[in-house]
């Protein structure tokens, strides 16, 4: 058809050249004339492409057509006008002119918010479906006959942008193609529109904008984003207007403190708050406003509402505006669809890529006589007028944020000084708890106290979570690329090593670990964790999945694996720093945010890591540590509906309450690595020393607080006795002593508590008859150290047979020579299966024996021999779910399955 194209705008020339592509003729555009010698990119398109271009500044005087217009318009022979955004009015003689008539885009489902307004008042309405019209063009009221219409949901916190950008405009260009299509094929519908449901609205303006503060929440949110971003709701507050940008009604976990915006008329003062600018409804609900231009045009993030001078915008120097008018015309380049590069332009919206963002960086390097920016710099600062603060503040060589402030317990220990942080630290800054509430934490090798640590509340955990939630929906974590999120990992895996002494100098001290023994195990595992993990961040990857054709049309299938969202990670007290990293490194490979529980016992570690992130670059909120009791902090996370994974290791009976709130709360996915009663089958035919050493190793690695220690040795008749003489004298060896003491074997249990549930552990053994060889006793020395201890003589039905000690306690049963089914049986006879081993020099019966054991893990002729590349889980009571190895990822990713047809 020969079609003429009467409109405006990247909308107008999307549809004109979506057109030509079809096979029509367009045989003549007419748009508005020129705008500051700049053209409206329609008529540009056209003129590119030699079509007639008309700029009519008007097409009639006094209520006429004028003439000398209409004589061109029908010079051209039009067959149909396409009016794909109009601002002119067009006069009915130009409408009914073409054989076809005319056709006009509107956005809205009509008759429903006739007029020029129709995106605004579609969310002032609160409206729960938007989407838009293709009618047969009337008289300019919005009346005429439908030829097609397209809903689409409109999302809570939906702006006049987000929603034209998500569906009006690439829809609305495919909807005026189908209807031309339609048309040409004689099968375009007239229907005419119901006057049920019809409303008109007049044009938003500024002057009536103003925000009616005596209303709910809803509504006041509604009418802020119903005029975001032209042509902004507004109030007056400190003596000046105030425009109100970017609301949200999501405000879990926010806690209205901070400094009060009194506002005339409103229910209750605004609060400004980290977050953000928290206003009230006269339903007394919350919502949260993010954004604020003030009354000379400056916008700000809402949350520096009250910052003096330090958050105003810089002055520029006369070569500092030369400089900035060089770098607006490079964004000019990079964005050629934008007309005119104003400070509110933003880079990404405005149509740039990530490769666009290697070019800015590269032209700013250039104008700016190689000057360094990173990627991020330009994600965080995606506005021009911010980009030009940043980069000036870097030329000026004052770009560098303050240092966080750490409110440092300093200790001589280990000829260092340790600095240890002992606050809570939410969203990239340390902090008191709420109400200042503390606990002391205890040194297990003397009893005494190291320190008062921050002790969390429920109020605290819903600020953590925040902002986590924050920083994975609208921080840099979520835009940077896979890569980048895997180099910021390697560079705290590298701060770690840097840090390897002082942290494990921190778990000696925290935890009583041997220190020798935390700078392999504790810290060393922990960093090859980070680093492996590391690695993993850009090689997260789909599938592409043959499905049933669709014929004549075709499928195409594929999955994403994404990023849950705020994770809770509740970790043990026995590897306090190692367990962290286990789990948090895959979290953040993953792309997740996470909010970590460490045991109140063992603190000190995780706000050293925490301390850490900070230094290595990971934006803020990405990481948050709370330290505190599980019964409050990590129900609180079990419970929180924005939280939608927990990784929890520690006891089966813990472990199934968090399942039960898990499932109560949002069904939020959940991994346990439980309780253990690891059997390690011990036959004749073994290497007797290796088995020894090894067995010695199962036991009493760690002061036995180690997940997968050996709970029950089965040893052979043949070498029963001879094993436990071994190993006696092996434990007769053992030095227990100060775990920063470098000949330290054996250093003290982590908290009182535990030793004393030690010993009441061997006194029960004892009186159910089992032998008692040596031990079970207290060490007579300050602190919690408990000997090594063996038993000999148990028997399947005693207590500490069945039930875990989780410390230096040996539990040996023999069994026949021979009889390998019956000591399988007695070895799976266990709710527990997180561990197992086996010592024998027969492949055969070391194959058979590893198929039958029930256990996430079987050692044959080893033992404790973990590794970040191999999946670590148990079976039964022992949990489910994977740390390490690339089976943990998928702990922390969620896969979306994505269907087209062609």
């Amino acid at each position: 058809m020969k079609i003429a194209v009467i409109g405006q705008s990247l909308f107008g020339q999307e549809v004109y050249c979506h057109l030509r592509k079809e096979g029509h003729e367009v045989v003549g555009v007419f748009t508005v004339p020129d705008k500051d010698g700049k053209a409206d990119p329609l008529g540009l398109q056209a003129e590119k492409d030699g079509v007639p271009v008309f700029k009519f500044a008007r097409w009639r005087a006094k209520g006429q057509a004028l003439p000398d217009v209409v004589a061109k318009y029908q010079a051209l022979g039009a067959e149909l006008n396409v009016l794909p955004f109009c601002s002119q009015f067009i006069p009915m003689e130009i409408i009914n002119a073409p054989r076809h008539g005319s056709i006009i885009y509107h956005p809205s489902l009509l008759p429903r918010h006739r007029g020029a307004s129709a995106i605004n008042w579609t969310l002032i309405h609160g409206d729960k479906k938007g989407g838009f019209s293709i009618f047969w063009a009337d008289d300019g009221l919005d009346t005429g006959d439908l030829l097609l219409q397209k809903e689409c949901e409109v999302l809570p916190d939906d702006t006049v942008s987000t929603l034209y950008n998500r569906f009006l405009f690439p829809e609305g260009i495919k909807g005026m193609v189908q209807a031309v299509r339609l048309i040409a094929e004689g099968k375009a519908p007239r229907l005419p529109q119901p006057e049920e449901g019809a409303t008109y609205e007049g044009i938003q303006k500024k002057e009536t904008a103003k925000i009616n503060w005596d209303q709910p929440a809803e509504a006041i949110h509604n009418w802020i984003r119903g005029n975001d971003k032209v042509p902004g709701a507004w109030t007056e507050a400190c003596e000046q207007k105030l425009t109100f940008f970017n609301s949200t009604l999501n405000t879990s976990g926010l806690v209205p403190e901070g400094d009060t915006l009194p506002i005339p008329g409103a229910h209750r003062p605004g609060v400004v708050t980290k977050a953000g600018l928290i206003l009230f409804g006269n339903d007394d609900r919350m919502l949260l406003v993010k954004n604020i231009q003030l009354e000379d045009g400056k916008m700000i993030p809402a949350s520096n509402f009250f910052k003096g001078a330090g958050s105003s915008a810089l002055e520029l120097t006369e070569v500092e505006l030369v400089i900035a008018e060089a770098v607006r015309s490079a964004w000019q380049r990079i964005l050629p669809n934008v007309l005119e590069v104003e400070d509110s332009t933003d880079f990404f919206k405005s149509g740039a890529a990530s490769v666009d963002v290697v070019r800015l960086v590269e032209e700013v390097k250039e104008l700016c006589d190689g000057l360094e920016l990173e990627n991020e710099d330009v994600y965080m600062a995606s506005t021009f007028g911010d980009f030009i603060q940043l980069l000036v503040r870097k030329l000026r060589g004052d770009d560098e944020e303050g240092e966080c402030s750490i409110d440092y317990v300093e200790m001589a220990v280990n000829k260092r000084t340790l600095h240890m942080p002992h606050q809570l630290f939410i969203g990239g800054a340390f902090m008191d708890a709420e109400g200042a509430k503390t606990f002391e934490t205890i040194n297990p090798t003397d009893g005494s106290v190291i320190c008062q640590v921050s002790l969390a509340q429920v109020a605290d955990v819903d600020k953590a979570v925040a902002a986590a939630k924050d920083a994975f929906e609208n921080g840099l974590w979520g835009k940077i690329s896979a890569r980048d999120r895997g180099r910021l990992l390697y560079r705290l895996a590298d701060l770690m090593e840097q840090h390897q002494e002082e942290l494990a100098t921190i778990e000696a001290l925290d935890a009583g670990a041997v220190y020798t023994l935390a700078l392999k195990t504790h810290v060393g595992m922990s960093i090859q964790t980070f680093r492996y993990f590391a690695g993993w961040c850009d090689k997260i990857q789909g599938s592409t999945i043959p499905i049933n054709q669709a014929r004549p049309n075709r499928n195409l299938t594929l999955t994403r694996k994404e990023p849950i969202g705020v994770c809770g990670i509740i970790i043990p007290w026995n590897y306090p720093l190692m367990m962290l990293s286990w789990k948090t490194a895959a979290c953040l490979a993953a792309g997740n945010t996470v909010v970590i529980k460490p045991a109140q016992v063992t603190p000190l570690t995780a706000l050293k890591f925490a301390e850490l992130t900070l230094k290595a670059g990971i934006p803020k909120g990405v990481v948050n540590v709370l330290p505190g009791s599980g019964s409050l902090v990590g129900q609180r996370l079990s419970d929180h509906p924005d939280v939608r994974k927990i990784g929890f290791t520690g006891s089966t009976e813990v472990g199934k309450h968090i399942m039960k709130s898990c499932a109560v709360s949002n069904v939020k996915k959940v991994s346990l690595e439980l309780g253990g009663k690891s059997p390690l089958i011990i036959f004749a035919d073994c290497d007797l020393n290796k088995a020894v050493q090894m067995g010695m190793s199962s036991v009493f690695f760690n002061k036995g607080e180690n997940c997968i220690a050996a709970g029950r040795l089965f040893v052979e008749d043949s070498i029963h006795d001879q094993f436990v003489r071994r190993v006696v004298e092996e434990v007769r060896k053992m030095k227990v002593g100060n775990p920063l003491d470098r000949d330290t074997d054996h250093g003290p249990q982590n908290h009182h508590a535990h030793l004393m549930k030690l010993m009441e552990y061997c006194q029960r053994g004892v009186k159910e008859g089992a032998t008692l060889i040596c031990g079970g006793k207290q060490v007579p020395r300050p602190g919690f150290f408990f000997e090594p201890t063996v038993f000999t003589d148990v028997e399947d039905h005693m207590f500490i047979a069945k039930e875990e000690s989780f410390g230096p306690v040996m539990i040996i049963s023999r069994f026949a020579d021979g009889d390998v089914d019956a000591v399988l049986s007695r070895a799976n006879a266990t709710e527990f299966g997180l561990a197992s081993g086996v010592f024998t020099r027969d492949i055969n019966k070391a194959l058979y024996v590893s198929d039958k054991l029930q256990a996430g893990t079987v050692f044959v002729n080893t033992y404790n021999k973990t590794d970040v590349a191999a999946p670590f889980g148990g079976f039964k009571q022992s949990g489910f779910g994977k740390d390490l190895g690339e089976a943990a990822l998928n702990e922390y990713l969620r896969v979306k399955t994505v269907t087209f047809e062609y």
